[in-house]
């Protein structure tokens, strides 16, 4: 079962996580997740069967949605100078990656496992660049290759899918807004497996009840994860996994592809079928080769 809601600190931010299974004896796995998207769209039954294969497993809110830190009415909407990164984003992608390793300090691990999906697939691999020491093992899943440039980064992406986001109305009020998490994540899922309804609205009835989506935060968390400077994927040491669907709306499959050729003897693993959420069909799969990643991250003993 997952802990209570705890806070982690980062300067002036408070990050809230959970955690699932013993944390003193489960391998450490530390999930982060996507653009827009509070922790407890990792399902807790995905968590707990990471628990049940050996993980003690943490999740978190990114900073700007959920319980963490929020930074409303900070910077300009989405302003053409921003868009075009002429302005200083309000936060940086280090920024959210100095978030991730606050959670592990806060629960006492040195080191872990890391799963992050879509833009948690970017943050994940940013840990692995800028503080593999932390890192035991990667997993990338439905993400692009963060060192891929902006330009790079327009062929990897789906403008097909993207433009349903634009034909949905703002909410005014809390069932409006639960039915639009609702079509956003209908858009998003996988077109071969059934829409788990019951699941994601639940899920969005318990988002919309922790903290409303602030629509400027998505354009705040696209700034930040275009503000990393970071080195080359090539430079990556941590035994890696790379995921994805073929059939994702968003994200062509040949972002997976060009990830994995560009990090040292990554695992490419694809799913036909699969779109941009991880069906619970697919779970024992994935989660398999996650475990047989974890066991080539292992600390090596100390001898003596």
């Amino acid at each position: 079962m997952e802990s209570p809601i705890r806070y982690a600190r980062n300067g002036e931010v408070s990050i809230a996580y959970e955690t699932f299974g013993d944390l003193a004896t489960g391998e450490p796995l530390l999930l982060i997740m996507g653009l827009d998207f509070q922790m407890v769209w990792w399902p807790d039954a995905f968590c707990r069967q990471l628990v049940d294969n050996g993980f003690a497993v943490v999740r978190f809110d990114n900073r700007d949605t959920g319980l963490s830190t929020h930074f409303d009415g900070r910077g300009e909407k989405g302003s053409w100078r921003e868009k075009l990164g002429l302005d200083k984003p309000v936060y940086s992608g280090l920024d959210m990656l100095a978030d991730a390793v606050a959670v592990m300090d806060a629960v006492g691990w040195s080191d872990a496992h890391v799963v992050g999906g879509s833009m948690g697939a970017l943050l994940a691999q940013g840990l692995a660049l800028v503080h593999p020491g932390r890192v035991r093992s990667l997993t990338s899943a439905m993400g692009l290759p963060v060192d891929a440039g902006s330009a790079r980064t327009m062929l990897y992406i789906d403008l097909g899918g993207l433009s349903k986001f634009r034909k949905i109305e703002p909410a005014t009020n809390r069932a409006e807004e639960i039915e639009n998490l609702l079509v956003i994540y209908r858009a998003i899922a996988s077109p071969d497996y059934p829409f788990p309804e019951k699941w994601a609205r639940e899920t969005a009835e318990i988002s919309y009840d922790r903290h409303p989506r602030d629509p400027d935060a998505t354009q705040r968390q696209l700034s930040a994860a275009r503000d990393q400077k970071l080195p080359d994927l090539s430079t990556v040491t941590a035994p890696t996994l790379v995921i994805a669907g073929e059939a994702d709306p968003i994200i062509k499959v040949k972002a997976a592809r060009d990830t994995a050729k560009r990090i040292p003897n990554a695992t490419l693993v694809t799913y036909p079928g699969m779109g941009h959420n991880l069906p619970e069909e697919l779970w024992s799969d994935m989660i398999g080769h996650i475990t047989a990643l974890a066991a080539l991250g292992e600390p090596e003993p100390v001898a003596g």
